[in-house]
């Protein structure tokens, strides 16, 4: 399946609307970086603030700004299995390679309910899927076991997992079934997940730095450990102010690429601007990498 640096891109906005504009031309830029595929209306793309028109609008702008030149992987996940089913079908239609799908959230599903939502999804699509566990934000964790019976269903291909516990991807890649690709779902756990065995990253910080970042997973796919690692404390300080700071993601990667003259600095509340003096860090920090 894929592998390599996927960006989870934002979602450029401007007067309360869709910017496809700078929407497209951050696809371009993404695709010049060499990047390995396009993860549009995810969490950094502010999924939970797009109503479902706009959500299957974006998904359709980016595969045809993409132009069949890498694959994108359409979030359609949703804490209704029906509206999961409904947006995954759109992508499918609209010429998606895949979707990534977020665990259902709020709802605190128990294992049997998380495995009966993604069978329920994977049974009304062709599509391949990407299960998302990221714990902080759904209140629930997609255990490794269930993580593994997922795994035996065919168009079930791989996970991105943001639970943080290395233990835990350690046990999903020794578990699942063969083929079953493990992906990064935060960067600054690229280099130890791809270290044990994960096939590639869902990268936030691609969105500015692509190539970098995909050196760093080029590095980790062709066993350059070495490589790897100095690639990675040469991005560190980037990938902290993008995604370690006191404001949520993808409020930090959104300034960043609205200070690189992507897009316009908006969001949809309940995101706001970050405050003036995070503001003020990270675009120290933009200027160190001339990038500003």
């Amino acid at each position: 399946m894929w592998r390599g640096c996927l960006t989870a891109l934002v979602t450029p906005f401007r007067n309360g609307e869709l910017d496809l504009g700078a929407l497209e031309k951050l696809v371009e830029q993404q695709i010049a970086g060499g990047v390995n595929g396009l993860v549009p209306c995810g969490s950094t793309g502010e999924s939970a603030t797009l109503t479902h028109d706009e959500h299957i609008e974006v998904v359709a702008a980016v595969i045809r700004f993409a132009r069949g030149r890498v694959p994108v992987i359409a979030g359609t996940g949703s804490n209704s299995t029906a509206e999961a089913v409904r947006l995954t079908r759109a992508a499918e239609e609209a010429g998606a390679s895949g979707a990534l799908l977020l665990s259902p959230y709020y709802n605190r599903p128990t294992q049997e309910g998380i495995y009966q939502h993604y069978a329920a999804v994977a049974a009304a699509t062709k599509l391949p899927l990407l299960l998302y566990n990221i714990p902080s934000r759904t209140a629930s964790n997609i255990l490794p076991e269930t993580i593994a019976r997922l795994s035996r269903i065919e168009n079930i291909v791989g996970v991105k997992e943001s639970s943080g516990s290395i233990a835990q991807v350690i046990e999903i890649i020794a578990s699942a079934e063969p083929g079953f690709t493990l992906y990064s779902g935060d960067d600054v756990t690229i280099l130890p997940i791809m270290a044990v065995g994960g096939g590639g990253a869902v990268s936030v910080c691609s969105n500015v730095a692509p190539r970098q970042t995909v050196e760093i997973t080029d590095a980790l796919l062709a066993g350059d450990l070495a490589r790897a690692r100095r690639r990675s404390a040469d991005l560190f300080p980037l990938v902290r102010a993008l995604t370690m700071s006191f404001e949520v993601n993808p409020i930090p990667v959104k300034t960043a690429v609205a200070l690189m003259g992507v897009c316009a600095e908006e969001f949809r509340l309940p995101l706001t601007r970050m405050a003036p003096g995070n503001r003020e860090r990270l675009e120290k920090v933009l200027r160190e990498y001339e990038l500003v």
